[in-house]
């Protein structure tokens, strides 16, 4: 029996359909899918009750129909302490914060049958928490990390269904096992290359988290006043997280310390032995690509051995670029496609009453806390993510007194993620032990 024959789907997002789907694809491929016990889950679990397990996968452009598609899914589990059977492979389709939370409520025989776990939307040290959380427990599972998701999938009506629609697929993923090249990794490739996308397979998979553009970007971007006071504070008039200020946050302070935070990072890949990423050259070659005349490829290539001034001027010049899509068609009026124009999400209030972060930047606080507690465990200073996690916390504590008419969820909370980051550490230095004692080796 190979992994891919008992899939087991943790999460009921969109994302969960389209893998789903994916997976299905393989003949022979028994799927379930499986979801904490929440109000917004009760709609997930409900169409898929009317739909009879069926599912579908639209696609908004044709030249990604690799991705579209139909399948039954073969079980679903309500709570994942619910879960029995023999699950071959794990696919952890939640945020990054909830994997521990996820498999601690596994039963143990259910946990002990699995042979490797997936991470759809890792971030950085997910693979080394996995991994320490799975030797805890006697278990030596493969663990492999995604860069991120595939690409943009979503309720077509903005509420749990039986559908989903594919928006975009990315042109690029990185992948890296825990066990190196293996026939899971292989496989998990073949599948995306159906769809179009292009795999890179890196030999640690914390360097296939940090190929993720959020952890470059959206601590600047959402940790800033104007975009705290928007998510926080103002209900009018609406913030654009792409604009520039004073329509968004973009301006030269936010570049400043995004590119700032940017080489505080690649300092702790470079002594965890993980390459760094040119910055600029990630931007426009692996997310969102800009006209020649905005930036030229010279200075793309060259963006690394830059002075500072040259590099901020340069991603300013990125931002700028992409306010029009510079590749859309124009209207009569010569008007390009408001490619910025995604606004920054307000508190809400969730199925439980409660006042909630959106996503963004919920996640990205968990993301940048794990980065400041492994700087910290590896005394790398880290001024610009310090700097930029007590602004946050700030504005948290601030909202805090100011939502006083219902409960607040536990993202209000100022938070260590003591555990997390301390199971990372644990197997980062695990791995630093292991190359220190490689070195060591006579060659023969």
């Amino acid at each position: 029996m190979n992994d891919f024959e008992r899939v087991l789907i943790a999460g009921t997002g969109p994302t969960s359909l389209q893998l789903a789907v994916m997976v299905k694809d393989r003949p022979g491929s028994v799927v379930a899918i499986a979801g904490r016990k929440s109000v917004r889950s009760d709609g997930f679990f409900l169409a898929f009750r009317e739909s009879d397990r069926k599912v579908r996968v639209d696609v908004q452009n044709d030249k990604n129909r690799g991705a579209a598609g139909e399948c039954v899914v073969d079980e679903l589990f309500q709570g994942f302490e619910t879960v029995a059977g023999e699950w071959r492979m794990l696919v952890l389709a939640v945020t990054a914060d909830a994997y521990t939370h996820v498999l601690r409520q596994l039963d143990d025989r259910v946990l002990a049958r699995v042979r490797c776990v997936v991470l759809v939307s890792p971030t950085f040290g997910s693979n080394s928490l996995v991994r320490n959380f799975l030797t805890s427990q006697g278990l030596n599972a493969e663990v492999i990390s995604f860069s991120s998701y595939l690409g943009d999938t979503r309720w077509p009506e903005g509420v749990p269904a039986d559908r989903v629609l594919t928006a975009a697929v990315k042109k690029r993923l990185y992948i890296g096992s825990s066990r190196g090249q293996s026939a899971n990794l292989d496989l998990l490739c073949e599948m995306h290359h159906r769809l179009g996308v292009a795999m890179e397979v890196v030999d640690d998979p914390v360097e296939a988290e940090t190929r993720n553009i959020s952890l470059y970007v959206h601590p600047a971007l959402f940790m800033n006043d104007i975009a705290l006071n928007a998510v926080f504070f103002e209900t009018e008039p609406v913030k654009y997280v792409y604009k520039l200020v004073p329509e968004g946050p973009v301006a030269p302070s936010l570049v400043h310390e995004m590119v700032a935070q940017w080489k505080e990072l690649t300092e702790i890949c470079r002594q965890m032995g993980v390459p760094g990423v040119n910055l600029l050259r990630f931007m426009v070659d692996d997310s969102y690509p800009v006209r020649e005349e905005s930036i030229s490829r010279r200075d793309v290539e060259r963006f690394e051995r830059l002075p500072s001034i040259h590099q901020e001027y340069l991603v300013y010049v990125r931002y700028a670029s992409l306010l029009v899509d510079p590749f859309s068609e124009p209207d009569a009026d010569g008007r390009y496609f408001d490619f910025s124009a995604i606004p920054i999400r307000r508190v809400f209030v969730d199925g439980a009453g409660r006042w909630e972060v959106p996503r963004m930047p919920k996640e990205d606080y968990y993301r940048t806390k794990v980065i400041q507690g492994v700087a910290r465990h590896m005394g790398v200073a880290c001024p610009t993510i310090d700097t930029l996690i007590a602004r946050y916390e700030h504005a948290l504590e601030d909202a805090g007194r100011a939502h006083t008419d219902r409960p607040l969820s536990d993202a209000f909370v100022v938070r260590d993620f003591r555990e997390d980051v301390a199971m990372i550490c644990d197997e980062i230095g695990k791995a630093r032990g292991d190359r220190r004692a490689d070195m060591g080796r006579p060659t023969t």
